[in-house]
């Protein structure tokens, strides 16, 4: 029977989806699941849920475990899946948002790129190096499976600094297609589709039904919808580069030197671009989770619904040598030419008894391509400060960020770099 550990697993709700469709997976139904997490409080409300989704779900019988040793835990694991976040709201969070507005730099998700990226990427880095550390050790040939974000930060190091197999994984990809027809009032219904990129900034290639492209289609009703709507960034870059980005107006609003700027402040109602959107976000998940808690976790007949989250397919098809095709995070190798060969790249990728090929896609239009490296610069470089320890990198990354440096000088950069390391203290190494 396989043994899955949950690194994070006080995230209750993500860890109901993923461990729930788990014990819902016929292969997958004996596994011995390992659950972790720092907050003892909160691995024992995940362990309540999880035994009462177990005991309801028809033929499951997963042993599940709550373990306060991290390398126990990890010991003789198949599958490790990660979804931990370091410092949590408050006070990272909280941090990454505020020093950068002392800067008159504002930003809206800040977990993947700009100086919120960077700076999560930085104390969170460590952390896996620690993991991976005890995984050489205690089960050196299981599968890392990483949710957690910056992706193509994290992922990136992983591959360079370890020799834990690593895959990147984000859900932007299948609700890309779906998120677009529906805002235009179009089927889904057997689409064919191809996407490629780097997380969070992949393009969706082709879109097509019955052999038909769709894209006139979707651009002559993404110029008529003239209403407010939470797609107008994505719409704008569709217009602009002529494809759409699989993630969202929010996070892509941060990912370009053009849509948050403090000289044009008109553009941020002109895109309905919600400054401050993650902050709010938890909030609002931290006082859902304080009404909900009782109701969930007292719930002794709670079922689950198989989600369309990827780790329990991947499992699947490794366990049964049953193909699955996913789009996936993993180191480049040509896999797109006109993207550097050690970035991190979003591919359809195949899933198998054998572990994970990823599919080669070719160059991307040149004017994707350019705008994926000026992101891939800024995780090259961040990934290259945490496993050098090297402050300059930390200067390098924030200058050559589209969004940072679009606003700031690099004497205000290098000193708001420094205030956030300042700020973080004990959640960051020591920079040399």
């Amino acid at each position: 029977m396989p043994k899955i550990t949950f690194l994070g697993a006080g995230s209750t709700i993500f860890a109901k989806n993923v461990l729930g469709d788990c014990m819902l997976t016929p292969a997958l139904q004996n596994s011995h699941i390992a659950l972790y997490d720092i907050d003892d409080k909160r691995l024992k409300e995940s362990e309540m849920l999880l035994q009462n989704i177990n005991k309801n779900s028809n033929n499951s019988r997963a042993e599940i475990v709550s373990y306060r040793n991290r390398k126990e835990a990890l010991r003789n694991a198949d599958y490790v899946v990660n979804a931990i976040q370091v410092g949590g709201y408050d006070p990272c969070t909280i941090t990454d948002f505020e020093i950068p507005k002392k800067y008159n730099l504002r930003q809206t998700i800040a977990d993947t790129l700009g100086i919120g990226g960077i700076f999560r990427a930085l104390r969170t880095i460590p952390v896996m190096l620690d993991f991976a550390k005890d995984m050489e050790e205690v089960c050196p040939n299981a599968w890392f499976l990483n949710y957690t974000n910056p992706m193509s930060m994290l992922t990136g190091a992983m591959l360079k600094g370890t020799n834990v197999k690593t895959l990147g994984l984000c859900h932007s990809v299948q609700v890309c297609v779906p998120h677009l027809l529906e805002g235009l009032d179009m089927n889904a219904e057997n689409v064919d589709f191809k996407i490629a990129g780097i997380n969070h900034m992949a393009w969706l290639l082709e879109v097509s039904r019955n052999g038909e492209d769709l894209y006139p289609e979707i651009k002559e009703k993404a110029l008529l919808r003239s209403e407010k709507h939470d797609d107008m960034v994505r719409y704008e870059i569709m217009k602009h580069f002529g494809y759409y980005v699989t993630e969202s107006s929010e996070h892509n609003a941060e990912y370009m030197p053009y849509f948050i700027k403090d000289k044009y402040p008109e553009l941020i109602d002109r895109f309905n671009i919600p400054l401050d959107e993650y902050p709010r976000r938890c909030i609002e998940q931290i006082e859902k989770w304080g009404k909900t808690r009782d109701e969930l976790l007292e719930n002794h007949t709670i079922e689950h619904t198989r989600t369309h989250e990827y780790a329990s397919y991947i499992m699947e098809a490794m366990e049964t040598n049953k193909p699955y095709k996913i789009g996936g995070n993993v180191l480049n190798t040509g896999l797109i030419p006109n993207l550097p060969q050690e970035a991190i790249v979003e591919v359809p990728c195949l899933i198998d008894g054998s572990g994970v090929t990823p599919c080669y896609v070719g160059n991307i239009p040149p004017q994707l391509a350019a705008l994926n490296r000026t992101n891939i610069n800024v995780q090259l470089l961040t990934i290259e400060a945490a496993l050098t320890l090297k402050k300059e990198h930390i200067y390098h990354a924030a200058m050559l960020d589209p969004h940072t440096s679009a606003e700031l000088s690099i004497d205000d950069i290098k000193s708001l770099c420094d205030d956030l390391i300042e700020a973080h203290g004990e959640w960051l190494p020591k920079y040399i």
